[in-house]
């Protein structure tokens, strides 16, 4: 199992604007591509303008698989220009992480 965790920050006072278009166009098409985030959430104290999704594969080649599907649908097209247009995103930080063997025990 291997988890995706991306970090986005949104330019100040737009996140909600940005949460917002991402519910309406991109959420439900990256669902059915990648399943039910394992964490889908906005940061509450420290950097205000920033959320996380994290996504769980069974693999790196689960996960380029799946990734390659999400971006060949033209509904996750829609969004990507949209978020492009608005502008509200300013920044994006992915990480890939492993889980510790000591909890498989």
């Amino acid at each position: 199992m291997i988890y995706d965790h991306r970090t986005y920050t949104c330019r100040p006072g737009t996140m909600p604007l940005h949460l917002a278009l991402y519910a309406r166009l991109g959420f439900k098409v990256q669902v059915r591509h990648l399943g039910q985030p394992v964490v889908h959430g906005f940061t509450d104290v420290g950097d205000v303008n920033s959320f996380v999704h994290i996504w769980a594969y069974d693999s790196a080649a689960d996960r380029t698989a799946k990734r390659a599907a999400m971006q060949a649908d033209p509904d996750w097209q829609a969004y990507l220009k949209a978020s492009n247009e608005a502008g509200y995103l300013v920044r994006q930080e992915n990480r890939i992480l492993v889980r510790a063997p000591f909890l498989d025990d």
